[in-house]
């Protein structure tokens, strides 16, 4: 199993509206993508100075599925979308 954690930093200005617009983009890929087995994200609520603004946290079976979930295009069109909102996007993969 592979655990896939993404973390944002928005750009200054970003608006509640982008980021509900990101939030329904990531809600609507479990539907889409038949190899995520789960997919949790949400906004940050500690607000301090180490924190980011939103993270992602997904699960697959192994490797192929997390390439394929990647490359798919409706993944595609929403991490068009995070580019655009965000100064800074790490992530990290690792077994579980």
């Amino acid at each position: 199993m592979i655990k896939h954690v993404v973390v944002m930093k928005f750009k200054p200005g970003v608006s509640e509206a982008n980021i509900m617009q990101l939030e329904q983009g990531l809600d609507r890929l479990p539907g889409a993508i038949p190899e995520i087995l789960s997919y949790d994200f949400g906004r940050d609520i500690v607000h301090s100075p180490r924190s980011f603004d939103f993270a992602l946290v997904s699960s697959f079976t192994d490797m192929n599925a997390l390439q394929r979930y990647q490359g798919h295009p409706e993944h595609m069109k929403v991490l068009e979308l995070v580019r655009s909102l965000c100064d800074q996007i790490i992530a990290v993969d690792f077994t579980f």
